[in-house]
């Protein structure tokens, strides 16, 4: 007996489990299920209330992939220093979208009034000629119908609808943008930290495919905003239709999101022709889908090649989805998020593959944060000897 012990301060200690003591093995796995299933309930509850906060970092991070884009095309032709090229893509940005503004400004500003003006008349003339089909019940006004559409979408990031919210979660995209692009190895290394040390490989090659995808995915959609605005506009001022540069300048913003972004550029660019003149409503239409045959039929296949190719279908969904629960946010984001989701589902599908459909059974989805070792066969019985013969 050790000086120190318990008995030999005369103490006397219960050996026998108490009953708050859980010694079933059955009773732990229970328990250990249910906290998984109580902390994915919580982890859902959390996304669900910083969603706006969530989708604010996710849009820094599109447009921190951009920036680098930039910083990465130019360190191939300018051997300079990283900060150095993004201050050179940042003022050419800036400069940029300061010089269209500042020679376009007033013709700009002009047509946005003549545009809101065109697109009432032309509204109120399509839902007075449905009315009187006896298609609507009852006298339908254009601005509280859009009121209703508007208000329907985005109940979770409701603050966004103002001015003052826009342009606030604009600052705070750009702002972390930049942070990120200063200096995006520190931010990897953090996330390499977040991760066990023997999954950390294959954790660096999914991120990295992930920052991969996002910089083609961004370059070919920049790529198309540039060429779908640009022709629209040159084409609409060779037909004749009015308010062409306003109408490029839509077109090629709109065209950062898919499918929704094309048709809406396409009601605003024949609704404008039609009230010019018949003809020039039908050059409209013809421009339109001149323009979207070339960029569906030979840019966005360039694009796919070197990047995820995305089937319009799930595209079109998460757009739906995406913009009902987060509102115009959500529906710009859209299709990063699922571009980013279908590269991880790739990698966890290689790394599958490669440990083997039969000997991986405790394999959890995502990135592993422990071994499963499979157990080594028994060792092959040793035969026995032939007894030694007797000597008589």
């Amino acid at each position: 007996m050790s000086a120190d012990s318990p008995e030999a301060e005369g103490i006397k200690v219960v050996r026998q489990p108490g009953p708050n003591e859980l010694r079933d093995p059955m009773v732990r796995a229970e328990l250990k299920r249910a906290a998984v299933w109580f902390g994915l309930a919580i982890f859902v509850a959390l996304v669900v209330l910083l969603i706006q906060p969530l989708l604010i970092i996710f849009g820094g991070l599109v447009f921190a992939s951009m920036l680098d884009g930039g910083v990465r095309l130019l360190g191939r032709v300018l051997p300079i220093p990283r900060g150095l090229r993004l201050l050179l893509v940042v003022v050419f940005v800036v400069t940029f979208v300061g010089s269209v503004f500042y020679l376009t400004g007033m013709q700009i500003a002009q047509q946005a009034e003549q545009l809101r003006t065109t697109l009432e008349v032309q509204g109120n003339r399509v839902v007075n000629w449905i009315s009187s089909l006896g298609l609507m019940p009852g006298r339908a006004d254009l601005t509280g119908m859009a009121q209703q559409a508007l208000g329907s979408i985005g109940r979770l990031t409701s603050a966004v609808g103002s001015v003052l919210g826009a342009g606030a979660s604009l600052l705070m995209i750009v702002s972390i943008g930049l942070f990120v692009a200063i200096e995006p190895r520190i931010y990897e290394r953090g996330l390499q930290w977040m991760v066990p040390v023997e999954t950390r490989d294959q954790f660096s090659v999914t991120i990295g495919r992930m920052a991969r995808t996002l910089r083609v995915l961004l370059a070919g959609r920049l790529l198309g905003m540039a060429f779908e605005g640009v022709l629209t506009w040159i084409l609409l001022s060779i037909v004749g239709v009015p308010m062409a540069l306003l109408l490029g300048i839509i077109t090629g913003i709109l065209a950062f999101v898919p499918n929704i972004g094309a048709f809406l550029s396409g009601v605003l660019m024949v609704s404008v022709g039609f009230s010019a003149g018949v003809n020039e409503g039908f050059w409209a239409i013809i421009v339109y889908f001149g323009v979207q045959t070339f960029d569906g039929y030979v840019l966005i296949p360039l694009v796919a090649k070197h990047t995820v190719d995305l089937p319009p279908a799930l595209t079109l969904s998460a757009q739906i989805l995406s913009s009902t629960l987060f509102g115009v946010m959500g529906l710009a984001l859209a299709d990063p998020m699922v571009a980013m989701i279908k590269v991880a589902l790739e990698s966890e599908a290689e790394r599958a593959a490669r440990a083997g459909a039969g000997t991986d059974r405790h394999r959890r989805f995502g990135w592993r944060f422990g071994h499963s070792h499979a157990h080594a066969p028994p060792p092959a019985p040793t035969p026995m000897e032939p007894p030694a013969p007797t000597q008589l």
